[in-house]
């Protein structure tokens, strides 16, 4: 058997340490008037914590998961059975054609960059094009993680790399409430990319890369391709069961797979291509299927001009405006494609055989 190997992770904090990480969220002097309050509830989160209450809620599983008498965390289950219900109306043919835009900047005019983001606009293009054909559009603003109080995507902890059958779809890392890892974004996000027909995502290059939002969603989406529907066969996180249930045989089910999709980048200096390369790739190896040449775009906005003046720049590059618009229109003739089952994908029946 295939042992976990261990020693990387640290002892648990101190009361000491743990107390000065707790009360950083309170130094406001108007928390002043309630220190008595703070301290009687940091007593509690500390007791969470040293005992390691992640789930505290939680349910026998029942006869629908491999071990029915695994105490399942309601809060999981509640967003699994929302995954089911949003698998069922994609696949229902009589329900309105739906579309997930992404906006994978993390500007915004209420945080502290002051101005929307050029990002943002291109989104808006795209939305208009997609409502004018009939199709409903699910909008996805990530940079809300930089402007919105206590919204959180918690970072993935790379159970996939322990053994695949570890990371269960959807993501049970968290809520982790004994390490306070709450108001996870996920829960919903996996809601939106289920119930959609396509997605597009729109992204500037930051670095040579995509935004830490839109990468943070990424990697959270591991569990999308691959990922254990059913945590109960490994109860829970036991990483040596994961082992075992891997060893016996995995399918790497792809749970997002046969969805169409869009991409647009945009930069001011470098890096666009490889940034839509990597978004391509990596929607290709989830199943997903490009709309087409013209569903695939990047382009800079002001090669080497300046940032002040960025917001003009985009207004007079009227070419830019509907190579974005030809993504929607690429998109959107795509899933119609797809819902009437004539959408092209010559290679579907060819067997992966070496699945990852």
């Amino acid at each position: 058997m295939t042992k976990p190997r261990t020693g990387q992770a640290p002892p648990k904090l101190g009361r000491d340490e743990f107390h000065l990480r707790f009360v950083g969220s309170f130094k406001d002097p108007a928390f002043d008037v309630a220190q008595e309050a703070i301290a009687k509830i940091e007593e509690i989160a500390w007791d969470n914590y040293s005992h390691s209450h992640k789930a505290p809620f939680t349910a026998k599983a029942g006869p629908a998961f491999a071990d029915p008498d695994y105490d399942l965390s309601d809060e999981w289950r509640a967003t699994h059975d929302k995954l089911l219900a949003a698998e069922a109306r994609q696949k229902d043919p009589a329900t309105t054609s739906r579309v997930l835009l992404i906006c994978g900047s993390a500007r915004n005019d209420g945080s502290c960059p002051g101005e929307m983001s050029k990002t943002f606009r291109l989104t808006q293009l795209a939305q208009q094009v997609l409502e004018s054909a009939g199709i409903e559009v699910d909008l996805l603003d990530l940079s809300l993680l930089t402007s919105d109080y206590e919204r959180h995507i918690h970072p993935c902890k790379a159970c996939a790399s322990t053994a695949m059958p570890l990371c269960h779809w959807p993501c049970s890392c968290y809520p982790n409430h004994a390490q306070r890892q709450v108001n996870d974004w996920m829960a919903d996000i996996y809601e939106q990319w289920t119930a959609a027909h396509a997605v597009i995502i729109l992204t500037p290059v930051y670095w040579y890369q995509t935004p830490s939002v839109l990468k943070l969603m990424i990697d959270r989406l591991v569990c999308a391709d691959g990922g254990n529907p059913d945590p109960t066969t490994t109860s829970g996180k036991n990483a040596e069961k994961a082992k075992a249930v891997e060893m016996a045989g995995w399918s790497y089910p792809k749970h997002l797979a046969g969805r169409a999709y869009g991409v647009v980048v945009h930069g001011d200096v470098a890096g666009i291509e490889g940034v839509r390369r990597g978004l391509c790739d990596w929607l290709d190896w989830m199943g997903l299927i490009d709309a087409g040449a013209h569903s695939k775009l990047d382009r800079y906005i002001g090669y080497y001009e300046s940032y002040a003046e960025s917001h003009e720049t985009l207004d007079h590059d009227h070419a830019m405006q509907e190579e974005v618009k030809n993504v929607a229109k690429a998109v959107a003739a795509a899933v119609v494609e797809l819902r009437a089952n004539r959408l092209s994908v010559p290679d579907k029946n060819l067997q992966q055989p070496r699945p990852k």
